[in-house]
């Protein structure tokens, strides 16, 4: 089967997503003070958490992008598995919310890591159900190599998750480091798909 259509419908799932994140944003008017700055006080840790997940949500499409780019056809089997992380991207808006909305509380913090989590061994899932398909010696899995930053990503969620009932702010973090260290650009496949190119 053709890509095009899985392509298109996760580039449009991943737009709502952002999309309903950004309605989250709302600023509750000051009875005293009205439309003064003092309105975007309490605003301020749904909005980090908005830029987070924006960010997160911002490194999936980038990733899923170039991973499809490096794709020739697609299965049933991919269908599914694609559909199964865009269930635990469609998560965020959700868990964002609640993040912002209860200023790290333990659960929410720990919700939000378990979501980060899903998400990241779904996208494992939606790797190997492509390489399944197109071999091993594929251009996903040449590009792909020994993937230490896909391996040590699900390590750090797993450790914020209960981290949060201890310390939210210590959790949080982690999910920043993890977020940072896939804002590094990652020019794999990129460089893999030149070569085969040339």
């Amino acid at each position: 089967m053709e890509k095009n259509r899985l392509e298109a419908f996760s580039d449009g799932v991943l737009a709502i997503i952002i999309t309903i994140m950004v309605l989250e944003l709302k600023v509750k008017p000051n009875p005293g003070n009205p439309a003064g700055l003092d309105d975007l006080k309490g605003l301020l840790p749904v909005f980090l958490s908005y830029v987070l997940s924006f960010i997160y949500v911002g490194i999936y499409w980038n990733n899923h992008h170039h991973m499809f780019h490096s794709t020739r056809h697609v299965t049933g089997g991919i269908l599914w598995a694609n559909l199964h992380l865009l269930f635990w991207l469609s998560l965020f808006p959700f868990t964002t919310a609640w993040v912002g909305e209860n200023h790290l509380a333990p659960v929410p913090a720990a919700v939000y890591g378990f979501v980060l989590l899903m998400a990241a061994i779904a996208y494992y899932i939606l790797q190997r159900a492509i390489i399944a398909q197109q071999g091993p010696g594929s251009l996903l899995a040449a590009a792909i190599g020994k993937d230490w930053k896909g391996k040590i990503s699900p390590v750090l969620y797993f450790i914020a998750i209960p981290l949060a009932f201890v310390s939210p702010w210590i959790s949080s973090g982690l999910y920043v480091l993890v977020a940072l260290m896939w804002l590094v650009p990652d020019r794999r496949i990129e460089r893999v798909l030149v070569k085969h190119e040339n």
